[in-house]
């Protein structure tokens, strides 16, 4: 697969206006990126914005912090889905899977595939700079245990974004038919292309264009 099509091109900042968002669907649509990865309140206006296109609408549930309830989580899904979400992020509980609450987590992660089902992709955000390696592999397999689509290194907005050695983990505990999302701190093709080595079908990334053309670029 092309780069380009490996990208969901990022925007999650919290002071994401309309104009910024509209910015990032348009250099999708001319770059063609897998998708577009914003804020749920952004879900109807890219779908709108993106009909008929190939461009995927993705966005992010218990975004950041993964700490509202199980059926908050549910609700987020279902809505971003009414509202035209082909594809869903989800944070874990990373205090449960900390604690070793790992049935909790479980069925945390069951909540959102359930609400998702044959309607939106789904990937687990486990925050890998958070977890100890053992933590990293407990979470994929727990991801992989409830039916989820993806594992993801990171929401881009904690102590760190993802690692090639972090990618190559979930990749070897996952298997090959599970999707592994890298994203944050990827600037640049020679970094993403560490990613798609380690292991990483997917690339979570505001730096999309600097990586498909080779300019130097920043961001998530």
């Amino acid at each position: 697969m092309e780069l380009n099509r490996m990208i969901d091109h990022t925007i999650l900042k919290a002071d994401a206006t309309q104009e910024d968002v509209l910015r990032i669907i348009e250099e999708a649509k001319k770059y063609h990126f897998y998708s577009v990865c914003i804020n749920p309140t952004w879900v109807s206006f890219a779908a709108e914005q993106l009909k008929g296109e190939p461009t995927a609408v993705c966005t992010v549930i218990g975004f950041p912090l993964g700490a509202n309830t199980s059926e908050v989580k549910a609700y987020e899904t279902t809505d971003a889905i009414h509202n035209g979400a082909d594809e869903v992020d989800m944070v874990i509980n990373i205090g449960a899977l900390k604690s070793a609450q790992y049935k909790k987590v479980q069925q945390d992660i069951e909540a959102v595939v359930n609400a998702a089902k044959d309607k939106a992709l789904v990937k687990v955000i486990i925050e890998t700079a958070l977890l100890t390696n053992e933590e990293i592999v407990k979470a994929c397999e727990l991801a992989k245990t409830a039916g989820a689509d993806f594992v993801k290194t990171s929401t881009g907005f904690s102590t760190g974004g993802a690692t090639v050695e972090d990618v190559r983990l979930m990749r070897q505990t996952v298997g090959p038919e599970m999707g592994v999302k890298a994203s944050g701190g990827i600037h640049n093709e020679q970094e993403a292309m560490a990613m798609v080595e380690a292991g990483a079908n997917r690339l979570g990334t505001s730096a999309s264009i600097a990586i498909v053309t080779g300019a130097q670029g920043g961001g998530y």
